[in-house]
This record gives structure tokens, C-alpha cells and sequence, in this order.
């Protein structure tokens, strides 16, 4: 069965985006239902978003969970067979839904299926590989065609809930970063497929989900999560070994920076890099991905 808007839901995990929220919103067709998971206890946002948009429901979380799973918070309100997981950021074109439908007609299976970001690649594979020019080298119709990858980016990602059992989505250790990664390598692992639709088009502001004023709260936090979910997800598909291998010369040069800022008395610089080798430190060790950015205003 092909996706059609009566069999798909939207989920959209937010914290402090009512910047960006409406834009993103406004975007998608009023026919399709969506679902928001407000990652606080903020009753007015519920409110006003439920009051404006009669297809949306509003879900409060009471507290930051993290990305993965405040996905997984929406995926289970959801009732159709498919979701389109989106960041708060991102703004669908006029046909990026119309396009995911037309196009998985023309695959016979899929687990994962995901729009093209029109300024850069949001995709890859695991080797490393740079597949992007692949869109640039097909010819004539084919260069509009589904292709697969390893795994896309997660503020755009549809997925078939078929083909997940046991509904086991998105793996909740994971508090930001990396956690569509490891869903589509479970995906991989599990002889399942993730396919780009190059036709399905959408704009991703990048990072500008939560507001400005707390722009290095945020820096404080993604440089500590960054290197925390590398090392986990390396550690959880690859073994410690190489999790260290690839992670051990960022925690030796967060040291040394974190020594020089310390020295000259940048607090921000120094805050940057003792995060990421306090970061690289509790993943090695097997600690849980606590750290948390302090959003108080």
C-alpha cells in the first residue's frame, strides 16, 4: 500500500522553538494530523497551537527528554501506518508530500523513506562514502528516482511502522545526536532499506530550533551530547575499540584547548572544550547521557 494523507501522521518534538514552530506548521497540508511533543510544561504553547491548527494535538512532556525520545512519545499517539518525523526547523515545499507519496509506489518495500535537503546532503553511508554526486550524474529521468543510502538525517525522516517490531523506534540512550543513525543502522542490520526521494524537496533552517537567547546554553549542550553519542554509537555497532580510536584524539585535543582558554580566560572557549572531554569521558566510561543545558529563564 502506497502512503496517502489518510494514512499518515507527522510528529514534531519541540523545546522553546515557538520561533520557527508556525513557519514549519504552516507548511505542512491541514489535512494530514500532526503531533508536537513540547519537551516542558509550558500549558500556554499547548494551547495556542491546539487552538490554532484544529488537525494538531499538543503533548507535554513536563521536561527535556531528549530527541529520541520525544519521538518516540509521538510515534505511539499516532494511528496510521506511516510518520514523518520532522525538526521544528524544517519548511516542506509544495509538492515534498505529494512526491513521498507518488515515489513509494515505485518502491515495493521500504523501512525508511526521506525528502532531499536543497542546500546539502542529508544522507550518507557508513563507509564514508560521498554519494552526493550521484543526483548530479544520473541522466534524464533517472537522476529523479529513489535511491538508497545507509541513513538519512533525523529532522526529516518518514517511517514505514510496519517493519519496526515490537514498535522499537528510536534507541532512548541517545539524548541528542546520532539517534537517527543508529535507527537506520538497526534498520540496515535488520535487511530492512532507507531510500532519498531527490524529488521530495524540503528546507532545513539548521539549528535554530530553540531561541536565540540561549544560543550558548545550546553550544554548551551539543558539544557535550556530540561527542558522548559518537562514542556510543560507535561503541554499540563497532565495539569499544574503535569507539575509542575514533574519539580518544578529540578528548586529547579538548585537553590541551580546554588548558589554553584556561589560561588566557575565555569562559566560553573553556566551558566548549571541557564539555566535549567530559563528554568523551562518561561514554567511555558507561555513564548515561545526563548532561543537561540549563533553558531557565
Amino acid at each position: 500500500m502506497s502512503i496517502s494523507g489518510q494514512n499518515l501522521s507527522i510528529v514534531i518534538v519541540t523545546l522553546k522553538s515557538k520561533k520557527v514552530i508556525y513557519d514549519c506548521i504552516n507548511s505542512i497540508n491541514q489535512n494530514v494530523p500532526i503531533i508536537v511533543v513540547e519537551q516542558s510544561n509550558n500549558q500556554k504553547f499547548k494551547d495556542e497551537l491546539e487552538s490554532k491548527y484544529k488537525n494538531l494535538k499538543c503533548i507535554l512532556s513536563k521536561s527535556n527528554l531528549g530527541m529520541g525520545t520525544g519521538n518516540n512519545i509521538g510515534i505511539k499517539e499516532t494511528k496510521t501506518d506511516y510518520v514523518l518525523i520532522l525538526n521544528p526547523d524544517v519548511i516542506l515545499e509544495k509538492n515534498t508530500l505529494e512526491e513521498l507519496f507518488l515515489n513509494s509506489n515505485k518502491l515495493s518495500d521500504f523501512t525508511i523513506l526521506a525528502p532531499i535537503e536543497k542546500n546539502f546532503a542529508n544522507y550518507g553511508m557508513f563507509d564514508k562514502k560521498n554519494i552526493s554526486s550521484r543526483i548530479l550524474n544520473q541522466e534524464g529521468e533517472e537522476k529523479n528516482y529513489p535511491f538508497k543510502v545507509d541513513f538519512v538525517d533525523g529532522f526529516a525522516m518518514l517511517l514505514n511502522k510496519k517493519k519496526f517490531k515490537e514498535e522499537i523506534y528510536f534507541d532512548e540512550n541517545f539524548f541528542m545526536y546520532l539517534e537517527n543513525n543508529d535507527l537506520c543502522k538497526r534498520v540496515a542490520d535488520s535487511e530492512g532499506s532507507v531510500f532519498v526521494v531527490p524529488t521530495s524537496k524540503i528546507n532545513h533552517l539548521a539549528a535554530k530550533t530553540v531561541d536565540s537567547s540561549f544560543a550558548e546554553e545550546v553550544e554548551f549542550s551539543r558539544n557535550w551530547h556530540w561527542i558522548w553519542s559518537k562514542f556510543y554509537f560507535s561503541k554499540k555497532h563497532f565495539g569499544f575499540l574503535k569507539a575509542t580510536m575514533e574519539c580518544l584524539p578529540t578528548y586529547i585535543s579538548s585537553i590541551l584547548k580546554f588548558l589554553f582558554y584556561l589560561l588566557i580566560n575565555n569562559n566560553f572557549k573553556k566551558k566548549i572544550y571541557f564539555n566535549r572531554a567530559s563528554g568523551f569521558y562518561n561514554a567511555a566510561i558507561g555513564k548515561p547521557s545526563w548532561y543537561r543545558a540549563n533553558f531557565n529563564e
